[in-house]
């Protein structure tokens, strides 16, 4: 039974100069990755699929030349929109992310509402399957997004109670009904 995993990227060097967009992944992040990539859990993968964010892509490839198949890319598997507020120190952020789980019909400062980034995300992924793929699908993106399509499909409220611990988890789900196999699991253990 083939099956979609849903990843997350690991670890990023947080340079608050640089677009988020554009934040590649740090030394911890590469090696987490480079970990998954060998184990069990994506010995299946066929097909890739990734943001069109650097954090996401530079995982994406990591993944892709291990399991020596192409990455596939859609700008619409990216992170919910925050560029209203910019970087955000890590206690600022953290409040900034409470505020769009808990009020999901709310735009938070301008942040895209969680409600429409569950929509986009739930379409995308939507758009993604129907083109089929081999083996097991791979969708690299983020974990804000991640979260609300699992609560999507596990038919649940948007809460943040569902999010990942830290970046680099993934999540899977049966295909083609999208049956939900099991939550966030690390990616790999962090160093």
């Amino acid at each position: 039974m083939a099956r979609l995993l849903f990843i997350t990227h690991p670890e990023v060097i947080v340079d608050p100069s640089t677009d988020v967009k554009d934040w590649g992944l740090s030394t911890a992040g590469r090696e987490r990755m480079m970990r998954f990539a060998t184990s069990d859990a994506a010995q299946n993968i066929g097909t890739i699929w990734s943001s069109t964010e650097k954090k996401a892509l530079e995982a994406a490839a990591i993944l892709g030349a291990e399991r020596r198949t192409d990455v596939k890319t859609d700008p619409m598997l990216g992170e919910n929109d925050r560029s209203a507020t910019g970087f955000l120190p890590s206690p600022e952020f953290e409040r900034m992310a409470d505020a769009f789980f808990a009020q999901p019909t709310r735009s938070i400062l301008g942040w895209e509402r969680a409600i429409d980034a569950q929509h986009r995300i739930h379409a995308t992924l939507n758009r993604i399957l129907s083109e089929g793929g081999t083996g097991d699908i791979a969708v690299i993106a983020h974990g804000a997004v991640g979260t609300l399509l699992l609560c999507r499909l596990r038919d649940v409220p948007i809460a943040r109670a569902h999010d990942q611990p830290f970046q680099g988890h993934f999540w899977s789900a049966t295909l083609p009904d999208m049956r939900i196999l099991h939550g966030w699991i690390p990616i790999a253990e962090k160093a």
